[in-house]
Parts: C-alpha cells; sequence; structure tokens
C-alpha cells in the first residue's frame, strides 16, 4: 500500500492506495501554517491513514507528499511556500527519520500531474501536460510515464510567459502573462468579486454584457488556449489535461477554449495541422488527484 499526501494552503488530503492504484482510504483535514505546523499536518495525516489501515506507518510501501513551492525533489526541500508560511524546510528528511521509511516529496502540480496520468489510464509511452487552472496557472510533464521536472526543476512554469504586452500586470512584475490572465487570483485582480468565486461572478457579468467582464472573460480564454499552444508546441505532448478549479466550469470552457483555438486555425494550416483542439480534455474529477499522485511517486526512482 502507497500513501500519498497533498498539502495545500488551506487543507489537506490524503490517501492510501491498494495495489491495484485504487483509493483504499482518504482523509480531509486542516493545514496548519508555518514549518512546525506543515511536518504536523503531514505526521498526522500519514498516521491517522495507518489507523484507518491497520498498519503501522513504517509498513507502507511508499509515502509521497506533493506541497507548493519550489520543491528539490532529489533531496526533499521545499522553498518559497509564501502560502503556507514556509520559506525553506527539509520536509523528506524530517518525514523519513520520523517514519522510518523514505519519504518523497513533489511540487503539488507535478504530484497532479502524474495524479491525473494514472487516473486516466493513459500508456506508459504516452506524452502528458496537465495543466492546472487555479490559484496560479502551471503545467505539470509526465513523459513515457515519468515526470518531467527539466534541469533545475522550473519545467511546466509557463505561467510567467507574456503573452500580451498589454495585459494585466501579475504579482512577478511582468504585464501579460499567462497567469495574470488566466488563473484565479489573476481574474481576481482584474474583476474584484463580493463573492468566493470571480470566475464565476466575472462570466456573469459578461453574459449580462458588462464591457469589461466580457474583456477579462475573453483574456481567460485567450491564456488558456495559449498556454495549451506553448505546451504542444514546445514539448508536442499528445493529451493537455485541464484541471484545478477554473476547470470546473467545464464544457463551458472547453468550448470557449476550443473556439479560440479554431479561429487560430483557419488563420494557419500549420496550426491546424496540431489539432489543439482535439488534444485537450478536461480531468473528470479532481478528487483526489494530487494526493493519488503523491502516492504514485514513491512507485519509481527519482525522476527528471
Amino acid at each position: 500500500m502507497r500513501v500519498g499526501v497533498d498539502i495545500g494552503g488551506t487543507k489537506t488530503d490524503a490517501v492510501v492506495l491498494d495495489r491495484d492504484g485504487a483509493v483504499a482510504h482518504s482523509l480531509r483535514m486542516p493545514t496548519g501554517w508555518g514549518d512546525a505546523e506543515v511536518v504536523a499536518t503531514a505526521k498526522s495525516a500519514v498516521a491517522s491513514l495507518a489507523d484507518q489501515a491497520g498498519l503501522a506507518a513504517s509498513a507502507f510501501e511508499s509515502i509521497g507528499i506533493g506541497i507548493p513551492g519550489s520543491v528539490d525533489a532529489e533531496n526533499g526541500v521545499v522553498s518559497h511556500a509564501l502560502n503556507l508560511g514556509v520559506a525553506s524546510l527539509g520536509l523528506g528528511a524530517l518525514l523519513t527519520d520520523h517514519f522510518g521509511s523514505p519519504v518523497r516529496v513533489e511540487n503539488d502540480v507535478n504530484a497532479a500531474a502524474l495524479g491525473a496520468f494514472h487516473q486516466l489510464g493513459l500508456g506508459a509511452h504516452s506524452s502528458m501536460a496537465y495543466l492546472n487552472l487555479g490559484t496560479g496557472l502551471a503545467a505539470g510533464l509526465v513523459l513515457g510515464g515519468e515526470l518531467w521536472r527539466g534541469s533545475r526543476g522550473s519545467a511546466g512554469e509557463i505561467g510567467h510567459i507574456l503573452i500580451d504586452p498589454n495585459g494585466p500586470i501579475d504579482v512577478d512584475g511582468q504585464r501579460g502573462g499567462l497567469e495574470a490572465m488566466a488563473s484565479g487570483s489573476g481574474i481576481a485582480r482584474q474583476w474584484p468579486a463580493a463573492g468566493a468565486s470571480p470566475v464565476v461572478e466575472v462570466l456573469a457579468a459578461a453574459a449580462s454584457g458588462d464591457p469589461l467582464a466580457i474583456e477579462v472573460r475573453d483574456g481567460l480564454y485567450r491564456g488558456v488556449a495559449a498556454a495549451v499552444r506553448i505546451l504542444v508546441l514546445t514539448v508536442d505532448v499528445e493529451t493537455v489535461v485541464i484541471g484545478g478549479g477554473i476547470s470546473g466550469l467545464g464544457a463551458e470552457l472547453i468550448d470557449a477554449v476550443r473556439a479560440v483555438t479554431a479561429g487560430w486555425e483557419r488563420q494557419s494550416p500549420f496550426i491546424g495541422s496540431l489539432e489543439l483542439g482535439a488534444r485537450m480534455r478536461l480531468l473528470p474529477t479532481d478528487a483526489w488527484t494530487a494526493a493519488t499522485g503523491a502516492a504514485w511517486l514513491g512507485a519509481t526512482e527519482w525522476q527528471k
């Protein structure tokens, strides 16, 4: 049995996978703030799952952790996880010492990419990009069944790619980046909402004819389409799986994004040959996806 823990800014999801990769046990709990509380959250999640499974934590075949921030996956060190209050934390070593068995640590989007890959049952030789449209925007790459992190771990950080010199300014100081246009935080900065979901509110206002809302909505669709195009043109993945909170818009989102790519295809036979629309898939459900991916981290040696 393998354990996966997805530590988020406000909540932590954790699962136990059986030998067939199915979720045998699961839990959700609040995430603590700061180094000590993040470590305590991970320990508590694994211990609770061990109780559910009727095992000692050391009996699990592997333990994997997905967490926001910059992650040195080889050494299990987490840096710049600002929404957790973590500047630099050797999480892997601390948990390995505690549980007496190796603990793998990975960036949460990469973990979710691995979870989506297994959830969709893609073949070992296939290639997939997981495009996460959440508070931020980033991608995880699974090539030939293995995570691809790049030479310095920044593969998939496409949210910082600029696509509109006249677009909104992001928190990184750049104007017109993908994350500024097509993430939850980017939409919220452009359209301060009264409720909990700026994206839903901006789409409703756009449907009512509000000019600013229409501009923000169309920027969202163009941004997602541009992200898909970038992933296909740079890595030529067979499939781009769209997940994260914004993907909950479902057909409304995917149909609008495909309409954007269809316009490009009419203008350019080359872009048409890429079949961008056909390569896009919505993640059927994000239930336990990142936690499941974290559990799969321990199934192989450290990956690129």
